[in-house]
Order: C-alpha cells, then structure tokens, then sequence
C-alpha cells in the first residue's frame, strides 16, 4: 500500500458530537482518503472494528457511557495493528499517560485544527505502511528460512559447511544424527582434517575446493567405519559465498549410497506400505516421501481428491514419525457443526456456555505428545482458521471459557480436497495459516493416474470382503476386470471399495463376473440410479442422469440437493445418505451452489 495512495486507505473516525465527526471526515475526504466511516457510540465503534479492519482510527476520548480509553484498550485486546489517534477537548498528563501507555500513536486536543488532523493521519498512516512491509518481508523471510530447513531436514543426503579454516561450521539434521552413530568426533567446530585417517579423501576435497574456489566434481568413496561397517558414501565439495558474493567457505554433500540404493530397490517393488496399497511409480513417490517427510516433526498438508486415501496417507505419516507410540487423534472439520468445532478441538471449561455441564478435554490436547490429523481443513470458518493459526504458531491454546493456557507438543497434519491456493487468492482462507500447514505438502493422486495399481486394489478389496461376508471368493473374471479398468473413477478408490463390495455381496460363486457389477460402472456413467447425485469433481464438464434425460450438471445437482435436504428437514448429514454422498461433499456443493441448508 504506497503512502500517496490515499484512496486505499479505510478510516474509522469515533465521537459523539455529530458536528466534529462530519467534520473530520469532510477534511479527509477532501483530502483523498477512500473510505471514512464515522460512529457516535463506543458500542457503535466497538462493533465496526470487531466486524470491518480499519487502517486507522481516530476517537474522542469523552463520550457518554465509556470513553475512548475503552476503545483503546479494546483495539489492544484484539491484538489490531491499526494505530489510533486520540482527541479530547481536557487534555491532561494522566489521560494522555494512559493513551500512550496502551499504545496510542498521538493526542490531540481540542480544537483539532485540519492541518494537524492531516499531519497526524498521514504520519500515523506512513507508519503503519511501514509497519506492515516490514512484518511482510519478515514472514517471507521466515517462510523462506523454513523451507530452506525443511529442504535440508528432509533430503538424504548429509549436507556440512566448512570454514576457510576447515572447521565444520553447520550440519544438517541428517549429518547430524548420522554423526552421533558412527563419528561422534564430527560435530561443530571440528576440524575436518582431524576427523580420522578414513576422512582423509574428505578433507582433501575441501581443501581442494577452498584453493580453487572451484567445485570438487562428484565420486564415490569407500570407508571403514568402526560403528557403521563398510559403507559407500557418494561426495561432492563446492564454493559457499554470502549475499555479497564474498567466499566464506565450502559446502560438502555427502549421501551413504550402499543404504539409500538398497532403499530405492525396495522402494521400487514396494506394492504395500502400511496401509496404502499400490506398485504404480506416482505410489512410489508417495511412499518416498512419507518416509522422508515422517522421521521431520513439521507441517504436512495432504491434498488429493475425495477419496484417494488422504487418511491412510496421515496415518502413515503418523506411524513413520518418532511419535508413532503417542496418540493419533483424527477431526474430520466438515462432520463438526461450526458452533461446536471450537470446543470439539480446544474443549470447553464448565459453564462457559449452554449445555456445558463439565469440563471437556479438546482433540487437541487429547493428541499431546502424538499427531493431530485434521480432516477437510479447507471448510473451516475465517474465526476458527484465526483460532488455529495462532495455536500454530504459539503451540498454546485456551479451552473455551477459559483464560489459563494450555502449551502442547503436538505434530499437526491437515488434509483438504478443495484447492487452497484458489480459495487463499479468493480471501475465503487465510495467507499465512496455508503456508503454516503446508510446510510440506503431499499430493496424493486420483485412481485414474495410478497405472496397474487397480488388479492390486481390486483383488485386496475381494479378499476382506468375502472374509467379512463369509464367502469364498476366489477372484474375478477377465471381462468384469476389463469393465473395471474401462471406468474413469471418479469417486477414487472409496468409489472403487464400495463397487467391489457390492459385488462380493451380488456374487453367487467363487468369481465376480460382470453381472455382478453396478450398472454405472457397466454404463461407463458416473452417476447412480433414481437421480441420486455422485461425486463428479474430477470431470469438470462432465453430465449425469436425472429420470433418464441428460441436463446440466449444475442445475441437476442444485435441484437434487435442495431436495434432499427438504426431505431431511435440513440434517445434512441425512441428506448425504439420501444422496449417496460423503458429507464433505455435500457441504461443499452447498457452499459451491450456495444453498441455505435451513431455507431449502
């Protein structure tokens, strides 16, 4: 926001004489402020700042009822960084003492000349610009360094800096750990000359790279480590240099090649991996980086469409990280009614509201020590996405009804098939809770790119299904398989799972033939008898069936929902098994249609 673009700027201007409010805003206007808006009560102002942001605020400190103090100590409370400008016709040392002491940024009395009103509000305005490209230039250096970190927390490979001096001055967390095992002597400070005569090739690619300033190419080099046996580690040595372009030293990358080649063949057949089944290579790299993003206690936000297995994803994580002892505590945000969800994830005190008869221990702090998996985060309200950023960031939270914090260590995973970064550009989620869950993200993809994946999926899912039914269901035909491999999937594997369990309910035999199939998959139609709505959000332009005529997906699902919610007296939940839907779903059609649930 530049300081001359005065038209951008929103001002709140507070007294309760009518004369001087239509005076000052007459004075900014003229001026070229874009927006003023005025109110006559502490109660009238209290209510535009809690609801509206304001860029600035200028109130008298005298008025009837509560004063401006109040106000004040009010914008502190909220925690708003817009500065606030104080007027009063009785200036005295104590108010004024006060004013400044909960964070005015000037005082003036009374008579307010119009220059100094200007003067006082362009410098008040110029700070808080500044202010606020400041703390912006700081996020996104804080979001830089902590990508850098998770870069370097995350990757295999063994990453050191060493001084001009040969002193190790930084090691990744990888080296790190893997010096403590097998080269306790290798830590901060050491020289990496005086390491052991095994390192001797090491310290001369260093000092290689230190004379020339030149990169020591990659090769690969055998040791004979006391603790770790014979291993192969591949290394590399280049120039480091500052900002300004000045050397300051080399940066060494080193990765244990007899390991991480035996984990990339294992890796490369793994048709399983806890609970997530599948040999395709984009599986792979999911199984890949949940091994890598696991053992690192940060962030993860798992995106995908519904029902591609994003829990199983979580739950992996979970089991792969060093809390996989602690509890795993799964909200899933869209099941939660929004009045609710606050208490549901912080708990409430006894008597903090209707209804609350007894403290109550949150999700959150039932998930201490272990894994947080929130489920859906995209739908959550802008006051309980303010709510967890903060958690996130201060790692405390206050139950409702209380004001005694909570600090909790605890590992957060998120999940979400909406598109996050559309609904951060359309300000429906928040900038800065998105990058604080998504330090590291994972993509889990849709059935339909998983190649060779559904034979693996299909016999799985007979095998639990004819244990639980009782049947002994041996496999299924060519021509039924082919069917299958023929259907675009837009449901995902759940899609898939409840397919081949109605299969194994409809089979007379020992094998699953076609005419145990559902029509619409035989039909190639994602779409279910009687006009029921399916999940259609990976085909775009896609049509379904209403009583046998094709219409527009949009106005046959609009019609379809609404239906079903007349017909449940509002339960969305009910609505969704009308509809043959998971609730996520249906809530986000609702807000996609934007239907009233309680009008329709």
């Amino acid at each position: 926001m530049s300081e001359f673009d005065l038209a951008a700027y929103k001002i709140l201007v507070v007294d309760d004489e009518e004369s001087l409010r239509l005076t000052f805003k007459m004075f900014l206007v003229k001026e070229g402020y874009g927006e003023v808006v005025t109110a006559s009560t502490f109660e009238g102002a209290l209510e535009l700042i809690e609801t509206r942001s304001f860029d600035l605020i200028i109130s008298d400190i005298v008025m009837e009822g509560s004063s401006g103090i109040d106000l004040l100590r009010r914008v502190k409370e909220l925690e708003l960084k817009c500065p606030v400008v104080m007027v009063t016709g009785y200036p005295n040392m104590n108010t004024a003492t006060e004013a400044v002491r909960l964070g005015a940024f000037d005082y003036l009395a009374k008579p307010v000349k119009k220059v100094e009103l200007l003067r006082t509000s362009r410098m008040a305005l110029q700070q808080y610009s500044l202010q606020l490209e400041k703390e912006k230039l700081e996020q996104e250096k804080n979001q830089y360094r902590a990508y850098l970190e998770t870069i370097f927390r995350s990757v295999r490979d063994k990453i050191i800096a060493i001084d001009p001096d040969m002193r190790i001055t930084e090691m990744n967390l990888r080296a790190s750990q893997w010096a403590e095992r097998a080269l306790p002597a290798m830590k901060i400070g050491a020289r990496i000359d005086e390491l052991s005569d095994d390192f001797t090739v090491v310290a001369e690619d260093v000092r290689k790279a230190i004379v020339s300033r030149e990169e020591v190419s990659e090769h690969r080099v055998e040791f004979d480590l006391e603790n770790r046996g014979h291993v192969v580690f591949r290394l590399s040595a280049a120039p480091l240099e500052d900002a300004a372009g000045n050397f300051i030293g080399v940066v060494l990358v080193a990765r244990d090649v007899s390991r991480m080649e035996a984990l990339e063949q294992r890796g490369n057949h793994r048709h399983r991996f806890h609970r997530l089944i599948g040999k395709s290579l984009v599986m792979q790299t999911v199984y890949t980086l949940v091994e890598n993003v696991g053992q690192v206690d940060t962030s993860v936000l798992i995106t995908g469409e519904s029902g591609t297995g994003k829990e199983l994803v979580a739950e992996a994580l979970h089991a792969e990280s060093p809390r996989h002892d602690m509890p795993l505590v799964k909200v899933d945000c869209t099941a939660i009614p929004e009045d609710l969800l606050e208490s549901e994830l912080f708990g409430h005190k006894k008597g903090s509201f209707t209804g609350a008869d007894r403290d109550r221990q949150g999700r959150i702090l039932q998930a201490d020590g272990g894994t947080l998996f929130l489920d859906e985060i995209g739908d959550i309200s802008q006051r309980m996405q303010l709510r967890l950023l903060r958690f996130l960031q201060e790692r405390t939270f206050y139950p409702v009804g209380s004001d005694t914090p909570i600090k909790i260590d605890v590992r957060v995973i998120a999940a979400t098939n909406a598109d996050l970064k559309q609904k951060v550009m359309e300000g429906a989620f928040r900038e800065d809770l998105y990058y604080r869950l998504r330090v590291v993200d994972i993509i889990v993809p849709p059935l339909r790119a998983r190649e060779g994946d559904l034979p693996l999926l299909v016999n799985y899912f007979i095998e639990r299904f004819s244990k639980r039914l009782d049947k002994e269901i041996s496999g299924i035909s060519d021509q039924a398989m082919a069917t299958i491999e023929d259907f675009h999937w837009p449901g995902n594997v759940r899609e898939l799972e409840n397919v081949i369990e109605r299969a194994c309910v409809m089979c007379s035999n020992n094998t699953i033939t076609k005419a145990d199939i559902s029509e619409e998959v035989l039909n190639g139609q994602p779409a279910m008898a009687s006009g029921v709505v399916t999940e259609t959000v990976s085909q775009p332009e896609s049509r379904i069936i209403v009583a046998d005529d094709l219409v527009p997906e949009q106005q046959s699902e609009e019609l379809l929902i609404v239906n079903a919610l007349k017909k449940s007296g509002g339960n969305k939940a009910k609505a969704a098994r009308i509809l043959g839907i998971d609730r996520s779903t249906l809530y986000r059609k609702i807000w996609s249609y934007k239907i009233d649930p309680d009008t329709a």
